[in-house]
């Protein structure tokens, strides 16, 4: 990002660092792996270079990772922050346990961070406001929703993935559960006047009794950064929401009709025959594209605007897993010899948007709020996630297998799955994901980025006050009359990036829609299994994915990839042959070399 004067990130930590010990990342504790006592050792030593490593790398950027795990997508709107936690309080059976109402959807608890007041992935708006009590807090979804996974070790602890997958996270059923939530408040309401006005009686009602109960109940005595969300801090949002009640109840219901019209709209186009399963959602998985530009339609459309499915919503079903995003630096293009495009990098599934702030953007805007959109939020993620490192593998390796691993993979693998490569593939799979952004989307996409954020545009960061215009320039060449990289031509981008394979263990299940469980099942696809178990957080160490066997006891829901072409597991099953070179995908006739293989990515 452009910078007005030499102050960085860096520059305001040792004031931010001192403020926020107790939303800090801690030092990882090191796993106890099983192995060979000389593997053992080696493996150990290299895992805890690499823990220290990431360690260093979070503390030195600890306020973007605060940004990034905590801080919400809007400056002013979203979801009433004391509406949104007095939901299990209107209806219990739709949310989770009360440590953690949120579990119902699939955001857990930082157990890094014991002291927040709510899920990770959600945050609210007074933790960025300059006047922390100047208005009503509103929560919005947080980059850590979907961008900070887990992995269950063999002490039944956790490991943190910053930047991976949160496997569990289900947006659908959460819009879902707000909607069943609402219908259940205003029962037997005669008209939406009634509507607005039950459900604002239950939520005052509701309000006054936990808060009488427990004076720290929406924020428990918060403190980040020298802001107090305290009992005073409670006690004024409180003023703030009764003062005007009725119309802050009316705007969220209104909103909340709203955005799950929408995805049945999107439902109704792209995915008949299977709105039920889609309705219910699948965890680490959503329809980016689809949900974004449905809001828009649907909120055209209860105006009364005329509106056209057929141009205004993707072409095809876009269900994808939720990507990881560490080591973005190593996908970051760069210019051609006059400057005119971006070359040998790119962002999500099929490179589409080269540019970071504007990937960044892209995922924010998904949540529909439009210009209210915090810029910053996407600015700090920028610098965060360039660098950020991979997660090693918290399991123990075989190295001296895993070596012969290496080998094949520079044969294979290496040409393909390096940096920098902007290369799009058609390898078999559906190419659905690939094809969900028409010409038309592409535009408005263009336009709803650089209107967002034009290259004149100056956000302040906190907390010295550092001033940045985020989307002024790319590596030195400025932006301006560059609105077309902001999103390339679709036609261009008909297939999908081979990814960089750092931290690739912990990127199951594989292929964009998370098709295959296993990197044994990626390497020899005559097994793949039809159906199977995703968000399971255990670990099969030895086919190389999170858990997966319907047999077994666990979390999770089934996943059937025949239910729905867009399911499919097809693909990235067939070897490919350039002139006199062969790579081989297929291993089915290797298995040895398929082990080896899967003990070398472990590794990566």
């Amino acid at each position: 990002m452009h910078k007005n004067k030499p102050a960085t990130l860096a520059a305001a930590l040792a004031f931010w660092v001192a403020t926020t010990a107790q939303a800090g990342y801690p030092v990882s504790p090191m796993p106890d792996p099983t192995a060979p006592p000389a593997c053992h050792d080696e493996w150990r030593q290299q895992q805890d270079a690499r823990l220290k490593a990431a360690d260093a790398y979070l503390a030195s950027q600890q306020v973007a990772y605060r940004w990034f795990a905590d801080f919400p997508f809007g400056l002013n709107s979203g979801v009433p922050f004391l509406v949104l936690k007095l939901l299990p309080e209107l209806a219990p059976e739709q949310w989770g346990g009360k440590d953690n109402f949120l579990e119902a959807m699939g955001l857990f608890r930082d157990g890094r961070n014991p002291g927040y007041p709510i899920a990770l992935g959600i945050g609210w708006t007074g933790l960025a406001r300059d006047d922390a009590q100047g208005a009503v807090d509103y929560a919005s979804f947080t980059c850590g929703g979907c961008h900070i996974g887990r992995v269950r070790l063999e002490d039944g602890g956790y490991r943190y993935l910053d930047g991976g997958v949160n496997t569990q996270f289900n947006l659908a059923q959460y819009r879902v559960r707000v909607v069943k939530t609402l219908d259940k408040a205003t029962a037997g309401a005669s008209g939406p006047e009634d509507k607005v006005r039950r459900a604002t009686a239950a939520f005052l009602a509701a309000l006054d009794r936990v808060h009488a109960a427990d004076p720290h109940y929406f924020y428990k005595n918060y403190s980040f950064a020298g802001r107090r969300f305290d009992a005073a801090y409670e006690q004024k949002q409180i003023e703030l929401f009764k003062r005007d009640a009725p119309a802050i109840v009316g705007k969220f219901m209104t909103i909340a009709g709203l955005e799950l019209a929408a995805y049945q709209d999107l439902l109704a186009k792209n995915y008949r025959g299977f709105e039920g399963p889609m309705v219910q959602g699948f965890g680490g998985m959503a329809d980016a594209t689809g949900i974004s530009t449905s809001f828009a339609y649907a909120a055209r459309k209860a105006q009364g605007q005329p509106v056209n499915p057929d141009l205004e919503l993707p072409p095809s079903p876009g269900l994808t897993d939720f990507m990881v995003v560490w080591e973005q630096g190593k996908r970051r293009a760069h210019w051609n010899a006059d400057h005119s495009q971006l070359v040998d990098g790119g962002g999500q599934w099929n490179g589409n948007i080269p540019i970071p702030i504007y990937r960044n953007l892209a995922a924010e805007l998904t949540i529909g709020l439009g210009a209210d959109t915090d810029v910053r939020v996407g600015a700090f993620a920028e610098d965060l996630l360039a660098g950020l490192p991979a997660p090693v593998y918290p399991f123990a390796v075989d190295l001296a297998l895993a070596q012969k691993g290496k080998a094949l993979f520079q044969d294979n693998c290496a040409e393909c799955h390096k940096p920098h490569n902007g290369k799009v593939y058609a390898l078999g799979t559906d190419l659905g994901r690939a094809r969900v952004v028409s010409e038309a989307i592409a535009a408005s996409a263009r336009t709803s980025f650089t209107t967002l954020c034009p290259t004149g545009k100056e956000v302040v960061l906190p907390p010295e006050g550092t001033q940045v215009k985020p989307c002024a320039k790319f590596d030195g060449v400025s932006l301006e009359d560059k609105q077309y990289l902001a999103m390339l031509d679709p036609k261009t981008q008909d297939g999908y990036n081979a990814l960089p394979l750092g931290g690739v263990w912990a990127q199951a299940p594989y292929l964009h829609n998370g098709s295959v469980p296993t990197l044994y099942h990626l390497l020899v696809p005559s097994e793949r299994p039809k159906a199977f178990v995703k968000s399971r957080l255990d670990y099969d160490q030895k086919l190389g994915g999170f858990a997966w066997d319907a047999e077994k006891p666990g979390e999770g829901y089934r996943f059937d990839t025949g239910a729905f072409p867009a399911l499919s597991n097809q693909g990235h099953d067939k070897d490919i042959v350039d002139g006199n070179k062969t790579y081989r995908l297929d291993w089915s006739q290797d298995k040895a070399g398929a082990m080896a293989l899967i003990e070398y990515l472990k590794t990566l």
